[in-house]
């Protein structure tokens, strides 16, 4: 196994890890910002307001997303298991 084999395997896995939390942290991010508007016209300053919000916003997220998230992951899994043969002969 040389440096460029392993520099591969770390690009895909940082890469799909993005793909995978990409969506939810988006979410989360739209919603903060949407609550901290309404936070700031009302005048309204309690910290954990936009918490509850963000929390739906990340499970819809994740129900809506879930199975697409989990064909990734086992999609990058499947092609770990299979280059096994290949990165240690």
């Amino acid at each position: 196994m040389n440096s460029g084999t392993v520099m591969e395997i770390g690009r895909q896995a940082v890469e799909t890890c993005l793909l995978l939390a990409g969506p939810m942290l988006l979410s989360a991010l739209i919603v903060g910002l949407i609550v901290s508007i309404f936070q700031a016209a009302t005048q309204i300053n309690e910290a954990t307001l936009s918490f509850i919000p963000k929390l739906v916003a990340v499970f819809m997220v994740l129900i809506l997303a879930g199975p697409w998230m989990l064909q990734i992951i086992l999609d990058f899994m499947r092609r770990m298991f299979e280059s096994i043969p290949n990165v240690i002969g």
